[in-house]
């Protein structure tokens, strides 16, 4: 699939390095359909890893898609340059009178935080409450699920005993949704946090679907009003090596972080770690973008930017 961004954008270049198929604006022109519009709301600290990690989960179906990278106004990030953000990224006061097919929200390193504490909360709501009418599908990713669940439904965050980290395996609870067609029974996909979206708030509340679990990791990925808000609770689009630099940052910094489970071999941390779940995550951004929006979205987003309906 073409993905199409910025030209100059650094993720290009290697997005290009493994054979993924990037269009860049100028190319973009002379396509005569339109393409599926994303938003991405990136909270993460290193924004260039995350957005490359997104483009590369959205890389493998055959529709075309425009990103926009969205970054909060109420909130200096620390770790991606100003000169990059202001080149690559929109706020919220830029693109609130469009309209999206897809938005994805990502996690953030804020999670031991009461949500309101958050320095960009009141921002982050507004969006979330703007999505209803204004995004085809929401697909929230880890912290980004969590604040989702809490602010749509109510859903508690929970402390846990210790960070869960590591690569788990997860159970599809209903096979009839077309958000885990494909799916083996098990599969594999990483998590990297301190909380959890209370199971059991989860579980009593009949507007959401739980659509696949775990034994050690838990609720993994929760559906409502029939996709047009998806909660994931790990991190499917990371990489290889991302639990690696997550994992020895966190011994530079004297935490004493027990192993990721299920990542090295012999639990090794000095080898290369084993990519388990690739396809599963894959899977799962291919099937929310046709079955969630590409499906459902109308061809006419925003009727000022269309002569002609097809």
């Amino acid at each position: 699939m073409p993905i199409k961004i910025q030209s100059d954008l650094p993720a290009k270049a290697e997005l290009e390095d493994e054979n993924i198929f990037v269009m860049d604006e100028n190319r973009a022109l002379s396509q005569d359909f339109r393409e599926l519009q994303i938003l991405i709301l990136n909270l993460m600290p290193i924004k260039q890893d995350t957005e490359l990690q997104l483009l590369r989960a959205l890389s493998n179906t055959p529709l075309q898609i425009d990103i926009t990278f969205l970054q909060m106004e109420t909130h200096v990030s620390k770790n991606t340059s100003a000169s990059h953000l202001k080149k690559f990224y929109e706020t919220f006061s830029d693109i609130k009178k469009k309209k999206f097919d897809g938005m994805i929200i990502t996690g953030a390193p804020v999670e031991k935080m009461e949500f309101e504490e958050v320095n960009y909360w009141k921002e982050l709501a507004e969006i979330m409450e703007w999505s209803k009418t204004h995004i085809t599908s929401t697909l929230h990713i880890c912290w980004g699920a969590q604040a989702g669940l809490y602010y749509h439904y109510g859903i508690k965050k929970v402390m846990l005993d210790k960070k869960l980290s590591g690569v788990y395996s997860h159970k599809v609870m209903n096979r009839k949704e077309p958000l885990v067609r494909g799916f083996d029974d098990l599969f594999m996909a990483p998590h990297s946090r301190y909380t959890e979206a209370c199971r059991e708030d989860i579980l009593k509340n009949h507007n959401l679907k739980v659509l696949a679990d775990s034994k050690e990791a838990g609720i993994y990925i929760v559906m409502a009003e029939e996709g047009k808000q998806i909660f994931v609770m790990g991190h499917p689009e990371y990489d290889r090596l991302t639990l690696d630099q997550e994992y020895k940052r966190d011994i530079d910094k004297g935490i004493d972080p027990d192993i990721p489970v299920n990542y090295y071999p012999d639990d090794d941390c000095n080898r290369r770690p084993v990519l388990s779940w690739r396809s599963h995550a894959n899977n799962l951004y291919t099937n929310w973008l046709n079955y969630y929006v590409y499906q459902v979205t109308p061809y006419v987003l925003n009727e000022e930017d269309y002569d002609y309906v097809i």
